[in-house]
């Protein structure tokens, strides 16, 4: 198996057989933010590439490892896709959502923690090289924590992907193809609608957000049978929440001060973490100026 670099939670391999060539994914198992269903995500996975969903092949899942064919495609880079390439994006969640899957628990919502301050004080006295900015973000982040814990989700609960980002797509033929289904599972709609279209609909910051990019997902839901959940901020609250979590997780594997058996390496550890200090505040003072994008 050959090493694929650059995931940020979990370890990727290529493995080429006689075969064909199969892409072997290390799951993070220590750690995990929340658990990992191996079951109930391999079925949902296999309900939705029986269904025609563009996606690899799922071949074999457990608790540590997980195989799908391999797909061949051009990745999908961080800035706006065209807006072709966005409502077809839509359509493929109204068709994933229509999909009558068992699932075995309930929604896994991740918990919020508020322990910014003890973090801040524990980076600081480890010496992190980016313990100056969390610490004088500290106030900012507990604002963010209540945020994600409290704010109103207008619901339906639907079972879906939950990360249909630019780094889990492909473009086949200028085509979507979705990848890393691991965090599939229950979320509220308007959650993965307002994560789906704002992380396809931007570059790296939020300074090049194309409302026409964002507006072509939830077109292309709608002409896919899907039905709209009303405006609000809860449609970025699980954006926030789970970045919020995601450079937590990335906080305490820097101040262990020793690399993991599994998951990123402490180099990509760090870069998560600066790239949250930064951008986190940012995408909560601009809640007002996105949620003008569900009205238009």
């Amino acid at each position: 198996m050959v090493r694929v670099h650059g995931g940020f939670a979990n370890r990727m391999f290529r493995l080429d057989t006689d075969q064909g060539s199969f892409a072997v994914k290390e799951l993070t198992v220590q750690g995990r933010r929340v658990p990992y269903r191996a079951a109930d995500v391999f079925r949902f996975e296999r309900a939705a590439f029986a269904a025609g969903i563009p996606m690899p092949e799922p071949i074999a899942a457990s608790e540590h490892m997980l195989v799908h064919r391999w797909v061949r495609g051009e990745p999908v880079p961080e800035e706006p896709v065209p807006p072709a390439y966005a409502f077809e994006v839509g359509q493929i969640l109204a068709r994933l959502h229509a999909l009558d899957v068992a699932w075995s628990g309930p929604a896994a919502g991740e918990p919020v923690s508020r322990d910014w301050p003890e973090l801040a004080a524990r980076a600081t006295a480890t010496g992190q090289p980016w313990a100056g900015e969390l610490a004088a973000r500290v106030e900012t982040f507990l604002a963010i924590a209540e945020f994600a814990a409290t704010c109103e989700r207008p619901g339906p609960i639907v079972l879906t992907h939950r990360d249909i980002q630019p780094w889990n797509l492909l473009a086949r033929a200028g085509r979507p193809v979705v990848l890393d289904w691991e965090l599939s599972g229950l979320l509220d709609l308007s959650g993965e609608l307002g994560s789906t279209a704002l992380g396809i609909a931007k570059g790296p910051g939020f300074d090049d957000v194309r409302p026409a990019v964002f507006r072509a997902v939830l077109d292309g839901y709608a002409a896919g049978g899907g039905t709209l959940p009303p405006p609000g901020p809860g449609w970025f609250a699980y954006l926030i929440g789970g970045w919020l979590g995601h450079t937590r997780w990335h906080v305490l594997r820097c101040l262990t001060g020793a690399e993991a058996a599994t998951g990123p390496e402490p180099a990509l550890s760090h870069e998560s973490v600066r790239a949250g200090l930064r951008g986190l505040p940012e995408l909560y003072g601009r809640l007002p100026d996105l949620q003008d994008l569900l009205r238009r």
